[in-house]
């Protein structure tokens, strides 16, 4: 299928590796021009230069990277001395640690949701009105499926992410959805990458199990019996960032092999 997105400029925040970088690489072999931005220069310089491997399309898309931390003014200053006129923007960030909500003060909430709330915000205010001038915008927030299914030990992504899901649902439905901008969030459930293996450890930690136990207990309880890829998750996104997924917003679109028992 062609997404019709050719020629489109993205950002993709997070995306040195893990589903951010699974989401740059899907929009590239769409032929997206791709800013990614990451906070280790190293390895998103060697994502940079997979990225621009993947690249397809004539001409070939450019890939361009951004060393920064995107959850402060500086970061985003730096990826918006770039420019401000990006189509499509993955907002991502990584999420914060694992724990027991009673060992968590006040600098740990904010630093919370100042990354995974506020920054997706400034990230949607910085460029949503110019999507919506050129007639066409997608904006997807890498969130959590523990929006839709909490859990006990990521009180502060749990807390966070709600946060922005509840704003994301009013802005959606603004103007800017009859001038070709959606919004939507995506809900990573558990995917193979650095931020489930922390994950896990942390419930090794809090309940006295080895990680192997542990690490098999989780895919046990995945009616798909294994863990998504970062692949298959960037697919999705580029989906929702297509021509066909204009009708689509403010959506929040669970990918979690099945593993949300609920029914809505």
């Amino acid at each position: 299928m062609d997404l019709g997105i050719a020629g489109k400029t993205a950002l993709v925040c997070g995306a040195s590796k893990g589903l951010g970088y699974g989401c740059a690489e899907a929009l590239v072999r769409e032929g997206v021009n791709v800013v990614i931005v990451a906070r280790g220069a190293e390895a998103l310089e060697a994502a940079a230069a997979k990225l621009a491997a993947a690249a397809a399309g004539s001409p070939a898309p450019f890939v361009k990277h951004v060393a920064a931390d995107i959850t402060t003014e500086a970061g985003r200053a730096a990826v918006f001395a770039l420019g401000h006129d990006f189509d499509i923007v993955v907002t991502n960030a990584g999420g914060p640690p694992p724990g027991d909500f009673r060992n968590w003060d006040r600098e740990a909430w904010i630093k919370a949701v100042d990354a995974n709330m506020l920054t997706p915000i400034e990230l949607i205010k910085a460029t949503v009105d110019g999507m919506a001038k050129r007639g066409f915008g997608r904006i997807v927030n890498i969130t959590s499926s523990s929006v839709k299914s909490p859990i006990d030990i990521l009180g502060l992504s749990n807390g966070a992410r709600s946060g922005l899901t509840g704003f994301v649902a009013g802005v959606a439905r603004t103007a800017i959805a009859a001038q070709g901008v959606t919004i939507n969030n995506l809900l990573p459930g558990s995917f193979d990458t650095d931020r489930l293996k922390g994950t896990m450890a942390g419930t090794a930690q809090k309940t006295g199990q080895d990680f192997d136990t542990v690490w098999e207990a989780r895919k046990k309880n995945i009616p798909a019996k294994r863990f998504g890829t970062p692949a298959e998750f960037g697919a999705i996104c580029a989906f929702l960032c297509s021509i066909q997924a204009g009708y689509v917003t403010g959506q929040n679109v669970l990918a979690d092999g099945g593993a949300y028992p609920g029914t809505y």
